[in-house]
């Protein structure tokens, strides 16, 4: 690219690019760019070639981690993994946004943080990944965007149970469940973490999870698929109870 950045240089080393490179300086621009700078090739052929890279790497590595599922459940998963709007949120966590190359006009209208604008640029660059290093560079940054969904996905469901936990626990006339963590397992940049949600002190489920989010929604799930919850009625007045 013209002018070399600490974003530019970032985005070339998680998807394996030279930062100087004619694939990444592709990849990122946008058609505007190129209507207004005819000589400069704009991403939407990349694009093309990029998702389909990263649906094939994507039902691949479902197909494998998820033996149990049918067509169905794999087919809606990774359509909510690679849907517009998640690989929008992957890009913005990596600031994709701040090195797209927009036309004056496209920059001024608040394009470049638009989902499908995210995407396209997105999958360029798996595309240019692929192109200049071969499927070995373009997976990984395709089973980061795959992990970045199943975990927003997870704390997605973490909510659900929750708070449907929680609603069937105060119709009862109950106080709200309360969780907390029992263990933590493995380094700090990679711990798991161990849950157990409790209604008066009583003890209703444990789940295990990599963020005290997602080890919450386990718990909760648990409960709610144990039924336990429906014995508290029993110990409405009971005092804290033995631990699980």
């Amino acid at each position: 690219m013209e002018q070399e950045s600490a974003e530019a240089s970032a985005i070339a080393r998680l998807f394996g690019l030279d930062p100087s490179g004619d694939l990444l300086k592709q990849a990122v621009t946008h058609p505007s760019f190129s209507h207004e700078t005819p000589e400069a090739a704009h991403n939407q052929r990349l694009e093309f070639l990029g998702d389909a890279i990263l649906d094939f790497v994507v039902s691949d590595v479902l197909h494998e981690r998820f033996p149990d599922s049918d067509e169905g459940k794999l087919t809606r998963t990774r359509a909510q993994l690679v849907s517009t709007g998640a690989l929008a949120r992957f890009a913005r966590s990596h600031d994709i946004g701040g090195v797209l190359r927009l036309g004056r006009g496209a920059a001024q209208s608040n394009l470049r943080d638009s989902d499908n604008v995210l995407a396209d640029a997105l999958e360029a660059l798996i595309a240019a990944s692929y192109l200049e290093s071969g499927l070995l560079s373009a997976r990984p940054v395709c089973i980061a965007i795959l992990e970045f969904g199943l975990s927003a996905l997870a704390q997605a469901g973490a909510r659900d149970a929750k708070s449907e936990l929680q609603e069937k626990v105060q119709a009862l006339g109950l106080r709200a469940p309360a969780y907390r963590v029992i263990a933590t397992q493995g380094p700090a940049h990679d711990a798991v973490f161990e849950v157990e949600v409790e209604v008066g002190g009583l003890c209703l489920a444990q789940g295990s999870g990599r963020s005290k989010r997602s080890a919450e929604g386990q718990a909760a799930l648990r409960a709610l698929e144990s039924k336990s919850y429906e014995n508290l009625v029993e110990i409405r007045e009971r005092e804290p109870q033995e631990p699980c």
